[in-house]
C-alpha cells in the first residue's frame, strides 16, 4: 500500500467535507488572460499556449482595479471571497520555511514575562485557512486559545477545522473564530490578548489601518508578530530584462487604492514605535525551485498578471516572458526568490512589566 501524506487542508476537507471552491471561468470571476487588445484584468499561461487559470488569491479578480484580498471590512451579502483555499494551501509550505524562526525568541521571553499569564490568547487576523496558527502554536509552549478572525466563513470554518491541537509542551490549544473588520479593531476587541498574528496582511491595508492596528496593540499591551509582507523585490536564478518592469508595475499595482504594498513594514515599523513599541524586523524570503513547481506557477501568472494590469502596454511583451518563465519552471529549471518582511512589534504591557 502507498503511504501518503496529508497536509491540514486534506484532513479538513476529509473531516468536515469542505469542497474546493469552484474557479469559476472568465467573464465570471477567476479565470484571467492578456488580451488581444491589451486590455488585461489578470494573466494565465503555460509554457505552450500561455493562457491558463489563475487560482484566486494569486492574481488579479475580474473587476478592474480591484485587488484579490481578504480584507477584514464590512461587505456586501454578493461580496466574493478573494481567497480560494486552494491557493491559501499551496503556498503553505512555502510561508512555513519562510517565516523568520528569529523572531521567536524574542516573542517567547516577551510571552512569558506577561503580567498574570496563565495561558496565551492569540488574536489570528486575517486568517485565512489558519497557517499561521499551525507554524506557531507547536512553537510556543503553555495552553493557548486562538481567536481567528476573518470576514470569510468559509475560511474561518475551514481554520477551525484544521487548527493544531496542542502546544510545543503538549498543553491544549483551543480556537474560536470571529468575522471581523480591521479598520475598527480597538483595544476593546483586543481585551485579554497576549499576542496578534497575521501573515501576508500588512501589504493589503492602508495607511490608516495600519495605523488603527498598531493603536490596538499598544492599547491591549500585547506584542504583534506580522509575517511575510511583500518587500516588492524578486530575483530570478536567470535574469530577464523584462524583470525590472514587472516588479515595478507589480508594485504599483499593489499601491491601488491606498493599499501600502512593498511600503507596509516601513509604515508599520513608524506606526508601532509611535506607540513606543520596540520593533524587530527580520527576512523572510520564499525560495522557490524545483521542488515549488505548483505554487511557482500560479505565481508567476498571478505576478505578471497583476502588473499587466496596472500597465496594458506590457502585455505583448509579459506574454512572450510569462510563457518563456513557465517553461523554465515546468523542466525545473527555474529557481526564484520572493522578498518578504517579517515584523515584531514589542508593546509596552499595560500591568507594567
Amino acid at each position: 500500500m502507498r503511504k501518503t501524506t496529508a497536509t491540514p487542508a486534506d484532513v479538513a476537507r476529509r473531516m468536515v467535507g469542505i469542497p474546493a471552491q469552484p474557479v469559476r471561468k472568465a467573464g465570471h470571476a477567476m479565470e484571467s488572460r492578456i488580451p488581444d487588445d491589451g486590455s488585461a484584468t489578470g494573466t494565465g499561461a503555460d509554457a505552450d499556449d500561455a493562457v491558463l487559470g489563475v487560482i484566486a488569491g494569486a492574481g488579479p479578480v475580474s473587476r478592474t482595479g480591484e485587488r484579490p484580498t481578504v480584507r477584514l471590512r464590512d461587505v456586501g451579502p454578493d461580496e466574493q471571497p478573494r481567497y480560494a483555499p486552494e491557493w491559501l494551501e499551496l503556498r503553505e509550505p512555502a510561508d512555513a520555511a519562510a517565516r523568520s524562526m528569529e523572531l521567536l525568541d524574542p516573542l517567547r521571553i516577551r510571552l512569558a514575562n506577561l503580567p498574570g499569564r496563565g495561558g496565551l490568547a492569540i488574536h489570528d487576523l486575517g486568517c485565512g485557512t489558519g497557517s499561521m496558527g499551525r507554524w506557531l502554536a507547536p512553537r510556543l509552549d503553555g495552553a493557548q486559545h486562538w481567536v481567528l478572525h476573518d470576514r470569510d466563513p468559509y475560511l474561518l470554518h475551514f481554520a477551525a477545522v484544521a487548527s493544531p491541537r496542542a502546544a510545543a509542551d503538549g498543553c491544549r490549544v483551543t480556537v474560536e473564530t470571529r468575522r471581523g473588520d480591521v479598520a475598527r479593531l480597538t483595544p476593546d476587541a483586543l481585551l485579554g490578548a497576549s499576542l496578534v498574528t497575521a501573515s501576508a496582511l500588512l501589504d493589503v491595508l492602508t495607511r490608516e489601518e495600519v495605523e488603527t492596528l498598531a493603536a490596538a496593540c499598544a492599547g491591549a499591551g500585547c506584542p504583534a508578530l506580522l509575517t511575510l509582507s511583500v518587500a516588492g523585490r524578486v530575483e530570478f536564478s536567470a535574469p530577464d530584462p523584462l524583470d525590472d518592469e514587472i516588479a515595478a508595475a507589480f508594485n504599483d499595482h499593489q499601491r491601488r487604492g491606498g493599499l501600502l504594498g512593498p511600503d507596509s513594514v516601513t509604515v508599520a515599523c513608524e506606526a508601532f514605535a509611535a506607540h513606543g513599541a520596540t520593533v524587530k524586523v527580520h527576512p523572510s524570503p520564499w525560495r522557490l525551485g524545483p521542488e515549488n513547481v505548483g505554487l511557482t506557477a500560479q505565481w508567476l501568472r498571478g505576478w505578471v498578471g497583476a502588473a499587466v494590469e496596472e500597465r496594458p502596454e506590457l502585455a505583448e511583451r509579459a506574454e512572450a516572458y510569462l510563457a518563456a518563465r513557465l517553461a523554465a519552471c515546468a523542466a525545473g529549471e527555474l529557481h526564484v526568490t520572493v522578498h518578504h518582511s517579517d515584523l515584531l512589534a514589542l508593546a509596552r504591557p499595560t500591568g507594567g512589566v
